[in-house]
């Protein structure tokens, strides 16, 4: 193999570091569609540790992204903010999640009366590339069927075909250059580029946690600076409960008048 194709890991990192949100999604599952079931163990013990550092922080999305009736909220794509919290959604919807993928999928393929109703232009600030990931990501997740799939790919290309020029979407001309992946020039027996990664080239799905994070503080509820509730305990009762000898515990009522 080496003979053949000699690799460059540090090329490799910094081609895929530089990748758009995208193209690095839909080569990560290109390359676990490569692997055999013993190496997708391995994987997922790996990806399961380190998930876990950020369960806690993720847990209240989490819950949001797997019940259909918060994602039944989230169907004007015309909204940054809608569009930030569906990229979080799909992120952390379960491979299991039928229902909560059928919510998903009926406000996805609504794209086409949306683009024509509102005049959603997609070479826009960063509506081109967020729709680019919310279709590569749904055309690629395990809870959607092979027929949801299949819909949302055909939509993925028609707007890979509509950002570069190919018609507009809805057209049937074929994917852009944009639709593939770009070479990566470690794989190849050319000298890699000696450029720095470009810093610029943000990751949608961390701008889209953000931008969801920052919608939801904003809408909670704010105390007013300096005023402060006060409480007072009117009183408090004690009542033993029936215990064993070595049982001490006993419950305590509080009734508190603010």
């Amino acid at each position: 193999v080496e003979k053949r194709c000699p690799l460059q890991r540090d090329g490799v990192y910094r081609w895929f570091s530089e990748l758009p949100s995208p193209q690095r999604v839909e080569f990560l599952c290109g390359l676990l569609d490569l692997c055999i079931p013993l190496e997708l163990r391995f994987l997922g013990s790996c990806l399961e540790d380190l998930a876990r550092k950020d369960y806690h922080s993720l847990r209240d999305s989490e819950i949001k992204a797997n019940n259909p009736a918060d994602l039944g909220s989230l169907t004007n794509l015309t909204d940054e903010v809608v569009r930030s919290k569906l990229l979080v959604s799909l992120a952390l919807l379960g491979s299991e999640q039928r229902e909560a993928a059928g919510v998903l999928y009926r406000t996805l393929t609504h794209i086409d009366s949306i683009i024509h109703n509102y005049g959603l232009q997609l070479n826009e600030g960063r509506t081109g590339d967020e729709f680019l990931l919310l279709f590569t990501m749904a055309s690629n997740h395990p809870a959607f069927s092979f027929h949801q799939k299949q819909v949302l790919r055909q939509e993925l290309t028609q707007i890979q075909s509509s950002l570069n020029g190919g018609g507009g979407h809805g057209g049937k001309g074929a994917p852009g250059p944009g639709g593939a992946l770009p070479t990566c020039p470690a794989c190849h027996k050319i000298t890699p580029r000696t450029e720095a990664p470009v810093s610029s080239v943000s990751n949608s799905l961390e701008n889209a946690l953000h931008t969801s994070a920052h919608s939801t503080e904003e809408s909670l509820p704010k105390r007013p600076l300096g005023k402060h509730s006060k409480v007072s305990v009117e009183k408090i009762d004690l009542k033993g409960l029936s215990h064993t000898k070595n049982d001490r515990n006993v419950e305590c009522s509080f009734e508190v008048r603010c």
